[in-house]
């Protein structure tokens, strides 16, 4: 998949939202065009990945996909108009729209050339280097859609640079009667399409932070984020071997709760280990191989890393050559190395709990008291991926299993996912929760890193939403 410089502050972005309890906003996007013609990018679809990143958890943001440009229409376009047409569908107003467009391409804004060569009787040798920049400008504006109008403020312009460079190396001469010539260059590009999904994220960040208001400068300073983090990540990788990489990345997971605290004999090629790899690759969002590649590695040590008092990366409790932990009297000045940092957890700690997320999605002021028949929303996530189960007693007491049901039988989740109870953006949602008779109505969801299900009584093993006999209230599930 695509992970660019941002994908973290996307993440994080979810987070603050789902803090501030943000409810789901509808909004959609013009066309982003490039009048220059020179950066022939969709980045109207980068804008709604960009928005998409920041819903995981929170359900920010949902994106209203119409379009009315008849040379764009597709099949679902036209089935779109067809139903609509005839009342069989109906589209709801979104409370937002990004307008922008990519506002300049200045073309070789910085060249640079250099040219040697050298003649003798029988051998002429000749080297030449260049270099050339450009720069790329994105503009995007927040509008509010009921009256069509910019909302002042609202605004992110942005530019980047992109450079193309290229070697060469000449050498000619004779031998005897006959001449030979030999010639070897190399180019180096770097994409505008990269760029503008650079340019698309920041200012998507920008825009929604500003109007939800929270403090979305904390997740443009990570320091993933850092432009030397990449490289930085990429000569410690260089530094080590296979063996090592798969040791720092055995005890990373170890510490993130993905293996056992027993595990770091495991070795690279068991199963245990490469279904670990794959579930945490799953978590993050990455393309799932089961292998410890350079990806998994800085995926799996970035939060290790901090930035140092001298502005350098520093590796926080773990070397590049050793997979073992570093004593806490064996970090030496200047080394990039330091045994502990506040706010970081140690490399090679124990793993922490698995941490449970269960939230009522009502947009109501006070969401512990419901009157009888308003529908109930709810909402669950979990740290990394477990088996989840939930569960509900009525007023009355009696004890109902919500997930997993017929709709969702598998009860494993996967971390950084909304589990919706139930599922409302979902057409057959399985089952709907109302607020019963007059009482105490309660939810419970328990995570588990194992599937508990062959574990449990006879009772608790049964269909889902229906009444599990034995049973009262959901402190007996716990028993």
């Amino acid at each position: 998949r695509s992970i660019s410089s941002f994908s973290d502050s996307l993440m994080c972005m979810d987070r603050l939202f789902r803090d501030a309890e943000l409810p789901t906003t509808l909004i959609t996007s013009k066309q982003i065009p490039d009048y220059s013609n020179r950066v022939p990018v969709a980045t109207k679809d980068m804008v709604i990945t960009a928005l998409s990143q920041m819903s995981r958890l929170s359900n920010a943001f949902r994106f209203v996909d119409y379009e009315v440009d008849i040379s764009r229409q597709d099949t679902v376009q036209n089935l779109t108009t067809i139903l609509l047409n005839n009342n069989q569908m109906q589209l709801q107003r979104p409370a937002l729209y990004v307008s922008g467009s990519v506002a300049f391409v200045d073309q070789n804004v910085l060249n640079n050339r250099f040219d040697v060569g050298t003649s003798a009787s029988r051998l002429e040798t000749g080297y030449s280097r260049n270099r050339n920049s450009t720069v790329i400008g994105l503009e995007l504006h927040l509008g509010d859609f009921r009256t069509r109008t910019i909302i002042p403020g609202l605004d992110s312009a942005n530019e980047v640079v992109i450079s193309n460079s290229g070697q060469g190396l000449d050498l000619a001469g004779r031998i005897g009667d006959y001449g030979w010539q030999f010639n070897v260059g190399r180019d180096y590009a770097q994409g505008s399409g990269a760029a503008i999904r650079t340019l698309v994220e920041l200012a998507t960040i920008e825009l929604t932070g500003k109007w939800a208001r929270v403090p979305y400068w904390q997740c443009l300073t990570l320091e993933q984020n850092h432009p030397e983090f990449q490289r930085q990540l990429r000569d410690w990788y260089d530094e080590g071997e296979a063996a090592i990489h798969q040791g720092l990345v055995k005890r990373s997971l170890i510490s993130a709760g993905y293996l056992g605290a027993q595990s770091d004999k495991l070795t690279a090629n068991s199963t245990e280990f490469r279904l670990a790899v794959a579930r945490f690759q799953a978590d993050q969002g990455m393309v799932v191989n089961g292998a410890v590649d350079f990806a998994t590695y800085e995926r799996a040590l970035r939060g290790f890393v901090i930035l140092g008092a001298d502005g350098r990366l520093t590796r926080v409790g773990w070397r590049a050559t050793n997979a073992e932990p570093i004593p806490a009297n064996d970090a030496k000045p200047g080394s990039q190395m330091v045994a502990t940092a506040e706010g970081v957890r140690g490399y090679g700690a124990a793993a922490q709990p698995i941490k449970l997320d269960l939230q009522v999605e009502n947009l109501v002021p006070d969401r512990s008291v419901f009157e009888s028949g308003d529908q109930i929303f709810l909402s669950a996530t979990v740290s990394r991926a477990s088996y989840l189960y939930c569960y509900m007693n009525e007023a009355g007491g009696n004890l109902i299993r919500l997930l997993p049901n017929a709709t969702h039988p598998q009860a494993m989740v996967s971390a950084n996912q909304t589990i919706r109870l139930p599922d409302w953006m979902s057409p057959t949602p399985g089952f709907m929760l109302d607020a019963g008779l007059p009482g105490q109505e309660a939810v419970m969801c328990l995570a588990t890193a194992t599937d508990a299900t062959p574990l449990l009584p006879v009772a608790l093993q049964g269909p889902a939403l229906a009444v599990i006999e034995g049973y009262r209230g959901v402190a007996s599930v716990k028993q």
